[in-house]
């Protein structure tokens, strides 16, 4: 294991007040015993003794003043080599033997400069010096009970020393990982923030671009058949009162489907939308715009069931707008509504006779293209159109020529899977 990980906030050192401890209860025992046993001539080793103990207090002071959460390797290693002549010394001067309890300090100082394994190598030490010391100094010491308890319990206070200070280290780093998990949890909880903000913000540009389309594609159309069912009136007024009359029914339809769209709208907005089928709206619409130029022929195949909501919708959406632009632009006399359901796919065609206009191979309208006709790629119709089958994979596909009618084929996957982008860009292809 290594040394204590120096935190950023700086963390206070582990224990400081054992080493004082220590001292006070060890200059306690040894002034004790010293008085107790000792006569006149002994007062100067007892100075030396308690100047030894108040050399060891000052210098673990200063440490900690001058490195309050660790001590680098090289002062650390000086300030052990003074500790152990210090603890040397004071077992010299000592002769009640209760200095002793200093060299529990070695490990536990050791400990938090360079380690466990030094730590516990120090340890070894100690108890080696102890034993060798005995088996020199002391003859047949191992018959001797008192001096084999000393040296079990010198073994025993270097164990629980190292224990502590294990213990101790322990308890920092745990308050260390928990500090860097409570700052990591901050800054994640600070992003999620940021991010549910961006979510809300993008929501809410998908939200109005999904109203845009919605307005432009329902009410859009009704408004426009509305305008053009007025005209129709108006100019068939005084020559054919009863095509003016049917003029006037068709644009009330149109402004009756209109607000029911609106309706819709706000169901879809409130969550309460009720089932969509294209069969009978594609139905309904044509029907209302029959009688009139040019004819309108619907052709359905397939059953609609098990497609998805969203896409039968787009569908319906690229109708009216197919049928919009080819009634005010195209000029055409006859129109086909196609709607084919397919196992994996639906498709719809909108083809009409009408004068067609040129396109390039990015998919513009060139010369000869009304403006705001479907080809028009800066056209508010086929770019919402466009975006409205991006969200579902699917694509368009526009055949058209000057003179020759224009053919619309919208197709949309039934999976959820978002289809490969075509190669003219974006939900676009164009057939020349």
């Amino acid at each position: 294991m290594t040394a204590l990980p120096t935190p950023a906030g700086g963390l206070s050192r582990p224990m400081p007040w054992l080493p004082l401890l220590v001292y006070a209860a060890v200059l306690i025992g040894g002034l004790y015993g010293g008085v107790v046993a000792a006569g006149p001539a002994d007062w100067p080793r007892l100075g030396g003794f308690t100047a030894c103990l108040l050399l060891l207090a000052a210098l673990d002071r200063g440490e900690r003043r001058r490195h309050p959460v660790r001590t680098p390797a090289r002062p650390a290693l000086a300030l052990l080599i003074a500790r152990l002549v210090l603890f040397a010394a004071a077992s010299g001067l000592d002769r009640s033997g209760v200095s002793r309890a200093l060299f529990v300090l070695v490990p536990l100082t050791a400990y938090f400069a360079f380690g466990r394994r030094t730590s516990v190598a120090l340890s070894v030490a100690c108890v080696g010096v102890i034993l060798a010391g005995n088996v020199l100094l002391v003859p047949r010491w191992y018959l001797r009970p008192d001096t084999v308890a000393d040296l079990l319990m010198s073994g025993l206070g270097l164990v629980l020393a190292v224990s502590m200070a294990t213990i101790a280290v322990g308890e920092q780093e745990a308050r260390l990982r928990l500090e860097r998990t409570l700052d990591e949890l901050r800054d994640s909880h600070a992003q999620l923030t940021a991010y549910a903000a961006r979510v809300a913000q993008l929501s809410t540009v998908q939200e109005r671009n999904r109203l845009a389309r919605e307005f432009h594609d329902g009410l859009g159309h009704h408004l426009t058949a509305i305008a053009i069912q007025l005209e129709k009136a108006s100019a068939f007024h005084e020559v054919d009162a009863g095509v003016a009359q049917q003029a006037v029914a068709d644009a009330r339809w149109s402004a009756n489907r209109a607000l029911d769209e609106v309706r819709q709208s706000v169901r879809a907005l409130r969550d309460e939308d009720e089932p969509f089928s294209l069969s009978t709206a594609l139905a309904d619409l044509v029907r209302h715009t029959a009688g009139a130029p040019p004819r309108v022929t619907l052709h359905l195949s397939g059953d609609e069931h098990g497609h998805r909501a969203e896409a039968l919708t787009a569908l319906y959406r690229a109708a009216q707008e197919g049928l919009t632009n080819a009634r005010r632009h195209a000029h055409a006399e006859h129109i086909t509504v196609s709607a084919e359901y397919g196992d994996h796919e639906a498709r719809l065609v909108v083809a009409d006779d009408g004068r067609g206009f040129s396109v390039d191979a990015t998919g513009r309208s060139g010369s000869g293209a009304a403006p705001g006709s479907t080809g028009g790629q800066g056209g508010f119709g086929l770019r919402a159109m466009r975006e409205r089958l991006d969200l579902l994979g699917g694509c368009v596909q526009i055949d058209a020529a000057p003179g020759r009618g224009t053919v619309i084929t919208v197709t949309v996957p039934c999976s959820l899977t978002p289809a490969p982008a075509p190669a003219f860009g974006s939900g676009l292809e164009v057939a020349r």
